[in-house]
């Protein structure tokens, strides 16, 4: 990777590569753009197949970041620390007592929690080094467990999405397609089942759908079959990629609304289902309810008001849904247009408020 020329190419503003040999700390920490306040994203430790991977990694999601917490309103920038190594036996508490003194050393201008392979115990651990963590113990005034509130703010979303498609948002009798019955996605049904929806479920993992089915009624198909079942709402809340040019093809459904992250495997795609007549809801927009949940942490964690501000979910894809209408774009290019028109509002006022500091200071 030529790093500097991928920097410069989408405009990051820092990458920070910490090391300790002692506990065996490889991180890299990016922060792509901190306009809209200090860069917020987690910490992803995952054995990459060699140090290029995970710098490209550290990269796009740090920039994902910038769009997620844009879109999401939210005061804050993007970014995304990797950690090299095996989540399962590499760690240990001098590691991320060591990153949290790298985070420290940068002053607030990147705050962590956790991501994939990294959990509430690790961020106590950081917390130890740094207050710019979040997603603590709530014995340190945290939010604790996010997935409740990432599926409240998933299942928003998808009456937003059900009303763009439908012209109600009333999901009463809705057929949805889930895909993965993890924390986030179970917390989904439960909302959907009180809804008074019909849910058809699949997981890799046999007891997630038996618990589905005894809890909420699901009917279950197997892991390849969900693409193709007969619903209105299919609901990706598993891996990522899955709407590609094998699966598109069998889609029967009229929104596209799910938890899961980099549902596209293409840009191309995004524009294949926006032909088929199919509304799909952003990802980063309707699963962001996890991050704006920690976010609040950096007031003082009032659960109320942070899921009064997940609500705001519903509003932000109505946006969207608005622009792709005026623009006559698909929704995710939608997306990123309103996350880029909010962070070049708030650079054109800074421009302008140091232009006019500086009048003031020639006139003196």
């Amino acid at each position: 990777m030529e790093l500097f020329s991928y920097m410069e190419t989408y405009d990051y503003e820092q990458v920070v590569v910490c090391q300790d040999k002692t506990s065996g700390l490889k991180a890299i920490i990016a922060i792509h753009d901190t306009t809209l306040g200090p860069a917020l994203g987690g910490t992803r430790m995952w054995m990459y197949e060699n140090e290029n991977a995970a710098f490209e990694d550290a990269l796009r999601l740090a920039k994902g970041m910038t769009y997620k917490n844009a879109a999401a309103g939210l005061n804050l920038g993007g970014g995304k620390t990797v950690i090299i190594g095996d989540p399962r036996k590499d760690k240990n508490e001098e590691m991320f007592r060591a990153f949290g003194r790298y985070i420290q050393g940068l002053n607030g201008r990147y705050i962590t929690a956790e991501d994939v392979g990294t959990t509430v115990d690790d961020m106590d651990i950081i917390h130890q080094e740094t207050d710019y963590v979040t997603g603590i113990s709530p014995a340190f005034g945290s939010s604790g467990n996010p997935s409740p509130v990432t599926a409240f703010g998933v299942f928003v979303g998808m009456k937003a999405a059900a009303r763009e498609a439908f012209g109600t948002d009333d999901l009463a009798g809705k057929t949805v397609a889930v895909q993965g019955v993890g924390n986030v996605s179970y917390n989904l049904c439960k909302h959907l089942h009180e809804a008074g929806a019909d849910l058809i479920v699949t997981d890799i993992h046999k007891e997630s759908v038996e618990r589905a089915i005894r809890d909420f009624g699901a009917k279950a198909v197997d892991v390849g079959d969900i693409y193709g079942v007969d619903c209105d709402i299919f609901a990706p809340c598993a891996l990522g990629a899955i709407i590609n040019d094998d699966t598109i093809p069998q889609l029967k459904a009229k929104v596209i609304a799910g938890a899961a992250n980099n549902q596209l495997k293409e840009q191309v795609h995004g524009d294949m289902i926006h032909e088929m007549g199919i509304v799909y809801a952003p990802d980063y927009v309707i699963n962001a309810g996890g991050v704006i949940n920690v976010a609040d942490e950096l007031s003082g964690y009032n659960r109320e008001r942070a899921l009064k501000k997940v609500e705001g979910i519903y509003d932000n894809l109505a946006k969207v849904f608005e622009i792709a209408k005026r623009d006559g774009i698909p929704t995710y290019k939608a997306a990123d247009r309103m996350a880029e028109e909010r962070i070049e509002r708030m650079r054109r006022s800074r421009r302008q408020f140091l232009q006019n500091g500086q009048h003031i200071l020639s006139r003196r």
